[in-house]
């Protein structure tokens, strides 16, 4: 254990700037790694691309069709089959609290190569991944990383208001996912855990640009500062439907979806103000979650709102999507509806969470067929085990 304490000792030290750096020569030191390659899946989850001081210089890899997107896939470890050249080369997974943020890809001389280190540098990976997100206060390295091609103004004003896109612990596994990646703007989630409890919102504000984005910050701010003072949820919405009314005085207002989980029983707290909408995958049956439609946040002056209750189940997945998703028309001018969205749901119900988003939205996409995008399209998945 010496080794890693001097190896996260050194990151921890180290300029945000030259992470790459450090691993390089403690790998070298250690391991014989004679090449290390860093790279983040850029917004759209499609490709991987290269840590480097000049973005972009470098060809991205796509994730459905390379050993680096295997090992970002299964979430494992992959060694690529050995070539008769002198060295292997080895793709480590970099996930933190089930966030999943890239892949280390390492090589090694042949004879000092041994599947006992797999495991070790796997441990390293953690430690690098850590060190990514802390770094990024003060660089703008691994951002740049991340993005395949520019982002408009509003796409960057709600990434940075997201809290990631997956996120893990014992009683359940999410994932959500927004499109267009590069040009989004009204549609947001977010959650925060703390011992007894998991709180998902899910934001769709109205209009375009950069006027919906505002709306959205707004509302998730709105709602972060009534949440972290202690207030329940009902009041909550309350307080946010009262700072947006305070702002637009009705000329503008958003849809919330809030949902309040006992970590330690499965019973939700629910407000249902607006378009984002759910359904439960229990066993091979899809349900609709229906509630009690409330008025959206800031529609009117000082709206009451009320919290409804219902329970999930270990082994229950939720989905939870926008008015971009299920109001989806197709070329024929049908809409996307229940039907298609439950069957896409039981069809990917072997991928883990957070996967199901990105494959219902290419669902989406070949269902739209040639059809313009003309809304944001959100998915977030849950899935439920208990304590």
């Amino acid at each position: 254990m010496d080794r890693f304490d001097d190896i996260e000792r050194a990151l921890r030290n180290a300029a945000p700037d030259t992470l790459l750096d450090v691993i390089r020569a403690a790998l070298g030191e250690r391991y014989g790694v004679d090449w290390v390659e860093l790279r983040l899946a850029d917004y759209s989850v499609t490709s991987l691309q290269v840590v480097e001081p000049v973005p972009l210089t470098t060809e991205a890899v796509f994730i459905h069709s390379s050993p680096q997107g295997r090992a970002f896939g299964t979430q494992e470890p992959y060694v690529e089959p050995w070539s008769g050249g002198p060295s292997v080369a080895a793709h480590f997974p970099i996930t933190i609290r089930g966030d999943r943020m890239g892949v280390l890809s390492v090589s090694a001389p042949r004879d000092r190569f041994t599947q006992a280190l797999l495991p070790e540098i796997q441990h390293v990976c953690e430690a690098l991944g850590h060190e990514i997100l802390v770094a990024e206060r003060d660089t703008d390295l691994y951002v740049l990383a991340r993005r395949a091609a520019r982002l408009t103004l509003a796409a960057e004003m709600q990434w940075q208001l997201l809290p990631g896109r997956s996120c893990a612990r014992a009683e359940f596994s999410l994932g959500a996912h927004l499109e267009p990646a590069y040009a989004i703007f009204g549609d947001n989630f977010d959650w925060s855990v703390s011992t007894d409890h998991l709180t998902l919102t899910v934001t769709n504000g109205m209009g375009e640009g950069i006027e919906a984005a505002l709306l959205t910050g707004l509302v998730v701010n709105a709602l972060r500062n009534a949440r972290r003072a202690g207030i329940d949820l009902a009041g909550q919405a309350a307080l946010a439907d009262q700072a947006v009314y305070a702002h637009y005085r009705g000329a503008a207002y958003a849809s919330v979806l809030l949902l309040r989980f006992d970590l330690a029983t499965g019973g939700v707290e629910a407000v249902d103000a607006g378009s984002p909408r759910m359904w439960r995958l229990r066993g091979r049956t899809v349900d609709a979650v229906d509630f009690d439609a409330q008025l959206p946040l800031g529609m009117f002056e000082e709206t009451a709102y009320v919290t409804e209750r219902f329970e999930v189940r270990p082994g229950d997945r939720l989905l939870i999507g926008s008015d971009g998703v299920y109001d989806t028309t197709s070329a024929a001018g049908e809409h996307y509806g229940e039907r298609a969205l439950a069957r896409a749901l039981t069809a990917n119900s072997f991928l883990p969470p957070p996967q199901v988003p990105q494959a219902v939205l290419r669902d989406l996409r070949d269902y739209r067929g040639g059809v313009p995008v003309e809304d944001d399209a959100l998915i977030l998945c849950l899935d439920w085990h208990g304590r």
